[in-house]
């Protein structure tokens, strides 16, 4: 029975969290100053765990959520049972990620990578239900932008043809900047719908939703990789809920701009710079 019972290790992401987890008298190491043997520490339990054949969730522990999670359910922060008990409620509701062996370096930026991923996507469903209703028909906003970014998504990947495609949709909004990345591998007897990766479609629909639905600004780039063809990339901007294409000019200068400090970046040799192609629905919408 030991065997099939599943673990969840929580996973503290760098030093300032775990300086700030040292502030508890219960939250003991041997070598309490250095985050660098801590996470050799962790990683020497999760292939011990691994060892034993034990199937292990590895979790995000944010130090801030622990603290407002006691808060929230009366608990004194300061003791193993209610660590355990938080990492246990991340296993059912926070950024987790399968041990299948790797590496603590590469453990832990997958690990925020995901929190920054289920974050994004948390906060954009939280925009979509805020928008509410059309004051003409009544319909939901949202839920029609988010039907709108499905067949958009279609139309992306279809008129990207055959090869490995990168999409990546920025959509910034008043407390944040959201961002989704999704990949779509189109095989060239389109034998099939497009295979992506994971969460990914859903997680970039529904960035793409946000945008269409909050009608502001907005963009859209995606890169395609087909062997024996250099690598091409369209464009598009969000502009008053619609998703309108850019010339190639546009796209060149968006690509070949540092996004931080506006300086020009030389241009990729064999990439072609292409405009964007129809993709959003002709017919009126909110």
């Amino acid at each position: 029975m030991r065997r099939e019972v599943p673990h969840t290790v929580g996973l503290l992401a760098d030093a300032g969290d775990f300086a700030a987890m040292r502030g508890y008298r219960s939250f003991t190491f041997d070598h309490q100053d250095d985050y660098g043997d801590y996470l050799r520490h962790v990683e020497g339990l999760l292939r011990s765990l691994a060892a034993q054949g034990l199937h292990t969730t590895v979790a995000l522990f944010d130090p801030e959520e622990y603290a407002e999670f006691c808060r929230e359910h009366g608990v004194d922060p300061d003791t193993a049972e209610a660590r355990t008990r938080f990492t246990a409620e991340l296993a059912g509701a926070g950024a987790v990620l399968p041990y299948t062996g790797q590496p603590i370096d590469e453990l832990v930026p997958l690990l925020v990578d995901e929190a920054v991923r289920q974050a994004t996507w948390e906060y954009a469903t939280t925009l979509l239900a805020g928008v509410g209703s059309c004051a003409d028909c009544g319909e939901d906003i949202g839920h029609a932008s988010f039907t709108r970014a499905t067949e958009t998504l279609t139309r992306l990947v279809d008129g990207a043809g055959p090869g490995h495609h990168h999409l990546v949709c920025s959509v910034p909004t008043q407390d944040e900047q959201l961002v989704a990345v999704l990949h779509a591998e189109v095989t060239a007897d389109r034998d099939g719908p497009p295979r992506m990766e994971g969460r990914e479609g859903l997680d970039f629909v529904t960035v793409l939703a946000a945008g269409l639905a909050l009608g502001g600004p907005g963009g859209l780039v995606l890169r395609s990789t087909t062997e024996g063809v250099g690598d091409r990339v369209h464009g598009w901007r969000l502009d008053r809920g619609r998703l309108v294409p850019l010339s190639a000019a546009a796209v060149f200068n968006a690509y070949c701009t540092d996004a931080d400090t506006g300086d020009p970046v030389a241009p990729e040799p064999g990439v072609d710079y292409r405009p964007g192609y129809e993709v959003d629905d002709p017919t009126p919408h909110h």
